[in-house]
């Protein structure tokens, strides 16, 4: 997981915003679920599709973190997009695919 935050430089002291690795290699899973809805015009069916992360209660991950996941060799970038559901052994982010920090 990468975060987007001021960075001082030690010899400068200037600050900068720097992506910075927060966590890493961290067992998860990804849960995906397809949703197809219709109109009431008769148009074309719209389909989309929700990812949801599975991983431990203890993580603190910020809304607006880029998360990377990497599953079956393919690696994908997904940002968290609300609140977790918290459980005891595990917790529940929705995700969506990560475009640029807010």
């Amino acid at each position: 997981m990468k975060v987007w935050q001021e960075v001082e430089n030690p010899v400068t002291h200037a600050t900068t915003h720097k992506e910075v690795t927060m966590l890493s290699d961290q067992k998860c899973k990804l849960s995906y679920e397809k949703q197809t809805s219709t109109t009431p015009t008769g148009g074309p069916a719209v389909i989309a599709q929700t990812t949801k992360l599975f991983i431990a209660p203890e993580l603190d991950i910020p809304a607006g973190s880029k998360i990377i996941v990497t599953q079956h060799g393919k690696t994908v970038e997904y940002t968290r997009s609300g609140e977790p559901a918290i459980y005891t052994d595990h917790q529940e982010l929705m995700l969506e695919a990560f475009e640029r920090y807010a």
